[in-house]
């Protein structure tokens, strides 16, 4: 373990002794969360990004590890292991360095070079290559014709020579190390439309004739190529110059000017082109795809944590409207805590009279129910249905917002929601989670799977195990940051949080349910099946407003509860004054709380969260409307500005809700006025924005959009680079006019002149 820990430590660059105390605290148990929250002084302070970090290595290099110990047993069961090979093996700190080592001695199906060996060539191979030959090569295979051994002539033993010398060129750990840097930092990535794939993979056109080096390639056109090749529209080659490769090889294994160089030669160019080559781009498109997967995924957590956190409206009672134009606009009413009061259709697109029902019915139902918000599924007729809804006179205090519904027919199919519904449709259901993502988009978002969101790239040409990985690793992020309202969170929420599982949060719900509201938090330990360690995982984040402990309110750690009664009592009050009286806190001397096990950092976090307990660190929220009488891609024209919402980010640029019913894009050259080289610099899922419309391309349903102060349009931009273009041909022109008359009478002073005008 010693050693994990400092490949670690090196790898991300931290001391060691933080990493061996993470590494300690999650064998016992600890999560992530738990970890970067309540065990700071255990680890320096190390945040969840790091701590999972640790995690993920630690992981690798226990697979490794097994991967490792697996190889050195079927070594030793076949009486191959010698010191030297353990010791290599032992060293090996990559799982391809592993294979390498492991190559040569891996049972393998019979190969050309065995069959030769067969044919008793392979003294005749040792001699060619250690070039120790005396005679020439076709003196010496003669000595190895035998019609008896299927070696006819000299030509067929010197071939069974190569080939056995182009297995040993490819067994070599440093050859293939060699190569596989030269692949993974010299290969272009070529791209070609497949035969007869013309029309029918029209998608891929870009990508029909592209060539690029793969160290360029951004992940994004990386799996566009494969999932074009996926579907056979595409064919890929990933390649350095073979002469380069060639010429690395052969300087490996020494092809000196002597009599049988010749012959190692072509052993050498016949080892890459039917062996070496051909593994390594393998090798390498798992490595390209691996990485451009991993961005991918990076660019989905990212989208995720920013949509999850997104600022919540609160426990106020909502009237949620699922539009539509045929079947009528489904509408719910949701109490404060979201609990379904009551669901109807309208009709909105239908007769006069069934307009003016629909406008007194929802009129009846906000005053009957003290409707606070109205929210509107941002699906078919959301413009038509919102547009509506503002034209009926509801009181000004109602506030109306669209509201992303990404997932929710997903959710309303579910078996999460047939069994919080069960005796209603999936209309009533999809309804309900609009106007729960109004209220806590965090709660609602937690019952989908997070791939069903929409807010990732490509998502389904990642690993889809790092991909669960990851999303879940973000939503447990959130959840545990938020917290946690125990009384009232659903079974999914509470499953997410530290310490708790699927089945100990069905508990807490059955046990909620047969004794009424938790009092306090100790009583959790009375939860079927959740023990102490779990307790200890879960409590600090875990809410219980109105408990009979005011610091079961807040993120306090029941660990710490006795720190707090320390300081109310040395200040003269008791623990809720101390949390609602500031002048009281500012009395506190932290420096006298310090033990051996607690530290400032703990001490710090307990002092904050008493002056704002339970707070909520998600940002407030702010009711955003989208641009009056512009519903549909037909009422836009280049130069509109029109407020937006981003939905997506992806690695090109990001996608924009205008309310047209389809999303804009802005290309990352579009993102900012200054150089970006990464959309997540400048924007963020949910972040509102005022964006330009550059082109729109009606019968593909594309607009093109700019957030730049000044942006131009696709023809301007066409139009600046042929005369920038144009002005480049000229300057080259006068350059080299000027360097012929420069070099007839100013010589190297007509140069520098030349240099200074550029």
């Amino acid at each position: 373990m010693e050693k994990h820990i400092l490949y670690i430590a090196q790898a991300l660059n931290i001391d060691p002794r933080k990493v061996a105390a993470t590494i300690l605290l999650l064998n016992d148990g600890a999560t992530v969360p738990f970890i970067a929250r309540y065990r700071k002084e255990a680890t320096g302070q190390l945040d969840e990004v790091i701590i999972t970090g640790i995690r993920d290595q630690l992981a690798r290099l226990i697979d490794l590890d097994q991967r490792r110990e697996t190889i050195l047993n079927s070594l030793k069961d076949r009486d191959l292991l010698t010191d030297k090979l353990k010791e290599s093996i032992g060293n090996a700190e990559t799982m391809s360095a592993l294979e390498d080592i492991y190559l040569p001695f891996r049972p393998k199906r019979r190969t050309r070079a065995m069959i030769a060996r067969e044919k008793g060539l392979e003294p005749l191979a040792q001699m060619i290559f250690d070039a120790s030959i005396e005679v020439a090569p076709e003196v010496a295979a003669a000595e190895y014709v035998s019609e008896e051994k299927d070696v006819p002539d000299v030509s067929v033993a010197l071939a069974g020579a190569r080939d056995i010398i182009a297995e040993w060129i490819n067994e070599d750990a440093e050859v293939r190390k060699e190569m596989r840097n030269l692949f993974e930092n010299k290969s272009t990535i070529e791209s070609s439309v497949s035969t007869g794939a013309e029309e029918k993979g029209i998608k891929f056109k870009d990508y029909y004739e592209w060539s690029e080096p793969i160290t360029k390639a951004p992940s994004h056109r990386v799996l566009a190529m494969f999932r074009g090749e996926k579907e056979s529209f595409l064919n890929l080659k990933i390649r350095p110059a073979e002469e380069t490769a060639i010429s690395i090889m052969e300087q490996h294994v020494a092809t000196t000017s002597n009599i049988a160089a010749k012959e190692v030669e072509a052993a050498v160019k016949d080892c890459y082109k039917r062996l070496l080559s051909t593994s390594m781009e393998v090798e390498t498109r798992a490595a390209i795809r691996k990485q451009a997967g991993e961005e991918a995924i990076k660019v989905f957590a990212d989208n995720l944590r920013e949509l999850l956190m997104s600022s919540p409206l609160g426990n106020k009672p909502v009237l949620a409207i699922d539009p539509a134009f045929r079947t009528g606009c489904k509408i719910v009413c949701l109490d404060a805590q979201g609990k379904l009061l009551y669901n109807a259709v309208i009709y909105i697109s239908h007769s006069d009279r069934q307009l003016q029902e629909a406008a007194a019915m929802l009129k009846k139902l906000c005053e009957h129910f003290k409707i606070e918000a109205i929210a509107i599924g941002n699906g078919t007729a959301s413009r038509e249905t919102e547009t509506f809804v503002r034209g009926i006179g509801l009181p000004a205090t109602i506030q109306i917002v669209v509201v992303n519904e990404s997932g929710a027919s997903i959710y309303s199919a579910s078996e999460i929601a047939r069994k919080e519904f069960p005796d209603h449709d999936l209309t009533v259901r999809g309804a309900v989670s609009i106007g729960r993502r109004l209220m806590d988009p965090l709660s609602e978002l937690v019952k989908l799977d997070p791939k069903s969101i929409g807010v990732g790239q490509y998502q389904h040409d990642v690993d889809q195990h790092s991909l669960k990985q990851s999303l879940d690793d973000v939503v447990i992020e959130c959840v545990n940051k938020v917290g946690v309202e125990v009384n009232s969170a659903s079974q999914q929420l509470l499953a997410y949080v530290s310490g708790l599982s699927n089945v100990l949060a069905a508990n807490i719900i059955t046990y909620r349910n047969e004794y009424g509201p938790f009092k306090k938090r100790s009583e959790l330990k009375k939860v079927p099946r959740l023990g102490e360690k779990a307790f200890e995982q879960a409590a600090g984040f875990l809410r219980i407003r109105g408990a009979t402990n005011p610091l079961d309110a807040s993120a306090v750690h029941p660990e710490s509860y006795t720190i707090v009664k320390a300081m109310a009592a040395d200040v003269g009050c008791s623990v809720k004054e101390l949390m609602t009286d500031k002048s009281l806190q500012e009395k506190i001397s932290l420096a006298d709380y310090v033990t051996d096990t607690v530290g400032m950092p703990t001490l710090r976090d307990i002092m904050s969260e008493l002056s704002k307990p339970g707070r909520d660190p998600r940002k407030q929220f702010e009711t955003f409307n989208f641009a009056e009488g512009v519903t549909s891609i037909e009422h836009l024209s280049p130069g509109m500005k029109l407020p937006g919402i981003v939905t997506n980010v992806t690695k090109f640029g990001a996608f924009i809700d205008i309310g047209v019913h389809q999303d804009g894009l802005a290309h990352i050259s579009e993102l900012a006025d200054r150089y970006i080289s990464d959309p997540s610099d400048v924007v963020k899922v949910q972040q509102k924005v005022m964006a330009t419309v550059l082109e729109i391309d009606i019968p593909r349903k594309r607009i093109s959009l700019s957030l730049k102060s000044k942006p131009q349009s696709p023809s301007a931009k066409k139009e600046n680079k042929t005369t920038a273009t144009k002005g480049r041909t000229e300057r080259k022109e006068k350059r080299s006019n000027n360097r012929r008359s420069n070099s007839q009478g100013f010589g190297s002073l007509g140069n520098a002149f030349e240099g200074l005008s550029l």
